[in-house]
């Protein structure tokens, strides 16, 4: 019986549609029907020559066990040549049994590789075909963990779970017919240990697996509890709860130990059993075996090879029992890919685009109605129009539909009813990589990545030369910041791009968008994270910038938007409010209450 110590059990991921699931990854691997046919041959020549060898060691054992008797009762001698035959005969089957192995496992893992390439190919391109409403419904880390955590289950499934399942089920069967062809007596006796261990296999999973889940429950609690106050380690200081998280994370390890502990020691019994099994299994076989021996119904080879398959039979049985749980784990991998991969996409570009060359920028709503979800309006029957080179302003309270507008100008989203133009012409009717390249955007939110500063400026024009990034720098009033770094432009911002300020960042993805010189502005709240002095640095280049532009700006401050053409004033997704600063101050309405509340929180 195997001796060898049986893998922990715990929670297995398992798919809601097995079979659905697994026509789909047949189908996707059909591509490389052929080399898995190949890979099936070998696989099973390979267990095949392996499961012979035994049989003719045993053979061996014979000749040489009846050499010495024969030697010893002076009737013969031991035939040396017909033993060094039958071994070399062994070694050439072990040696086309491994050769067999290594073919099929070569094979294997290409297909594996050029399957998961392939896939992560399909999952990157889809990522941006998607609509935006996906990720808003989507964490991102549900996003990355079918992106990187599924496609590497399937891959570690693929290249481990296939081969060895057909081996297994090959070695099973092979064993089985080579000791019933041996004596059906021994191995019907031998096969009574069978159901006891798998009793007894059960048992033990039965009372582990409760622990095992506890274990895996506590153990997310912790590291959640260590990342939280990793990342908040301030907050913690600063209100003195040391203590108190302590107290938690100590309740909660105290916890993990005693599962950790209980699943440990229960699972660890199923080896003194399996051990105890399998010396009772040799034990049978060496009495009967020697008793038919002395009978001469089977020879001394035949009860080494009987020895040796009894000992390989609950091998595959034990692998197919982590085969099993591998392979549950992998189609509920492949279910989430698959079910990624079929998400509906994004509308269809239109088969005859506008050109975008001659486009100046005057934009028009027209009764626009958009709501995130269908009975939930948040733009009711938006009506303005910006004319080409103006400053508009939008403002309003949190949640009034100021950030969902510029989404909606940008195409992020379609909308419910309405049309929105420019230049006279549905954003509909231009490709969204055409209408995305006449905006340019700076948003509250920096984005800035693991890279050089130059190379992220150069994000707003992959073509610009190094003149042209500093001149951009230059407008934004970061040129100077940039030469007092380290190694200047080509100063490496890291992965949290922490080594600069929030202001810096900000000025940083302003530079990024002169450089892209749109035709169309959009600024969310472009000045938030710098101060007052860097502020009027900005509106001074913004001023230059807007110029000849139409500017769309999204603002909390009102004093950063006094120059404006026009303020929409938004409240509830309705236009309240509409006209320039001063205007609008006159009309002592919601505009004006909404300046006057900032101007006596700044007193």
């Amino acid at each position: 019986m195997n001796n060898k110590k049986m893998p922990n059990v715990g929670q297995v991921d398992k798919a809601k549609d097995f079979k659905k699931t697994l026509k789909k990854l047949i189908h996707y691997l059909n591509e490389h029907h052929l080399i898995l046919i190949i890979i099936f041959i070998f696989a099973i020549g390979s267990t095949i020559f392996s499961i012979v060898g035994p049989k003719i060691l045993g053979n061996a054992t014979t000749e040489l066990f009846n050499g010495v008797i024969a030697k010893l009762t002076n009737n013969g001698s031991i035939n040396f040549n017909k033993i060094y035959h039958i071994l070399l005969i062994l070694l050439a089957l072990y040696l086309v049994s491994a050769l067999f192995s290594y073919i099929q496992g070569y094979l294997m893992s290409g297909v594996t590789q050029k399957t998961t390439y392939r896939m992560r190919k399909e999952i990157s391109e889809k990522i941006n075909r998607l609509p935006l409403s996906y990720f808003d419904k989507k964490t991102h880390g549900e996003v990355l963990s079918t992106i990187i955590n599924d496609v590497d289950t399937l891959q570690q499934g693929l290249n481990q779970s296939a081969t060895q399942l057909i081996t297994s089920i090959t070695t099973i069967i092979g064993i089985l017919v080579m000791m019933l062809s041996i004596n059906v007596t021994i191995t019907l006796l031998t096969l009574l240990i069978l159901p006891i261990s798998t009793f007894m296999m059960l048992i033990v999973v039965k009372y582990s697996q409760k622990y095992f889940a506890d274990q895996q429950r506590y153990l997310a609690n912790i590291n959640g509890q260590i990342e939280e106050m990793y990342s908040n380690h301030i907050v913690v200081k600063a209100f003195n709860a040391e203590n108190k998280v302590l107290k938690k994370f100590n309740k909660d390890n105290d916890e993990l130990y005693k599962c950790g502990w209980k699943s440990q020691f229960i699972s660890g019994i199923m080896h003194p059993i399996m051990n105890f099994l399998g010396n009772l299994s040799y034990v049978i076989v060496a009495i009967v075996g020697s008793i038919y021996a002395s009978k001469g119904i089977i020879t001394v080879g035949n009860i080494q090879s009987f020895i040796q398959y009894s000992k390989q039979f609950t091998n595959p049985i034990g692998q197919l029992a982590q085969i099993s749980n591998m392979i549950q784990s992998m189609i509920a991998a492949s279910e989430r890919i698959f079910e990624f991969l079929e998400t509906p996409e994004e509308s269809k570009d239109t088969t005859h685009p506008i050109d975008t060359t001659n486009i100046v920028g005057e934009v028009t709503f027209e009764h626009v109605s958009f709501g995130y979800e269908p009975n939930q309006v948040i733009i009711k029957d938006f009506n303005t129009k910006a004319r080409a080179g103006s400053k508009i302003a939008i403002v309003g309270p949190t949640g009034a539909g100021k950030t969902t507008l510029v989404k909606l100008l940008m195409r992020y989203y379609d909308l419910n009813s309405g049309s929105i133009k420019i230049d006279g012409h549905d954003i509909r009717d231009f490709r969204r990589s055409d209408l995305r390249k006449l905006f340019g955007m700076v948003l509250q939110d920096t984005w800035l990545f693991n890279g050089t500063i130059m190379e992220n400026l150069r994000y707003g024009k992959l073509d610009a030369t190094d003149d042209e990034v500093i001149a951009a720098a230059k407008t934004a009033h970061v040129h100077h910041f940039i030469q007092t770094l380290p190694e200047s432009y080509h100063m490496v911002l890291n992965e949290e791009t922490n080594n600069v300020s929030s202001g810096q960042k900000q000025l940083l993805t302003i530079a990024r968008a002169v450089l892209a010189n749109p035709k169309i502005l959009i600024l969310d709240e472009a000045t938030s994270n710098v101060d007052t002095r860097t502020e009027i640095l900005i509106q001074k280049a913004m001023d230059e910038l807007m110029k000849g532009r139409t500017t769309f700006i999204i603002a909390h401050r009102l004093s950063t938007i006094k120059n404006a053409d026009l303020i929409l004033v938004l409240n509830n997704g309705d236009i309240v409010e509409q006209g320039n600063h001063q205007e609008l101050l006159n009309k002592n309405g919601f505009y004006a209450k909404l300046y006057q509340s900032q101007f006596d929180r700044t007193k």
